[in-house]
């Protein structure tokens, strides 16, 4: 069985009406000055958080308006930034293509100093071949003849 039940909620209604008769019968004022009262209570109330909202609001702006300037400044210098790294790139770039452009005219120089070394050094070893060659051709030319057939020594010549 339920602990509150049909009974507790028909005391719960009466004694709700006998507290709002109480009230009305006790109360220090008319009804219609009471509506006033509660009426100019709304109304101030009201005023008064139109006042806070507007004040909350001046406030924001102030505190904008006074970040502006700050953050406009760093801005500034942030665009100051980045434009220096910009331009010291530029630069690094510009350097590292005229060092990139020295290097290759330089191996450019030494591959063909390498060519003519190696050309010159071809044409000396062609030319000691050459001579080389003449200077046996020179000594073949020296050399007695070789016979072939053997000579009698004890045959008379006629």
């Amino acid at each position: 069985m339920p602990k509150f039940g049909f009974g507790f909620f028909v005391g719960g209604l009466i004694g709700a009406c006998a507290g709002v008769f109480a009230g009305l019968m006790l109360a220090p004022r008319s009804g219609a000055e009471t509506r006033s009262m509660a009426a100019d209570a709304m109304g101030d109330a009201w005023d008064k958080a139109n006042d806070m909202y507007e004040q909350g609001a001046n406030n924001l702006a102030q505190r904008i308006n006074s970040m502006t300037p700050a953050l406009n400044a760093q801005t500034d210098a942030l665009k100051e930034k980045v434009d220096a790294a910009r331009k010291k790139m530029d630069q690094l770039r510009s350097s590292l293509a005229e060092s990139v452009n020295q290097a290759t005219e330089n191996v450019q120089s030494a591959m063909d100093s390498a060519a003519e070394k190696i050309h010159a050094t071809q044409e000396s070893v062609n030319k000691t071949r050459d001579d080389i060659a003449a200077a046996e051709a020179d000594a073949k030319a020296d050399e007695p003849p070789v016979c072939e057939a053997p000579i009698p020594a004890d045959e008379p010549s006629a």
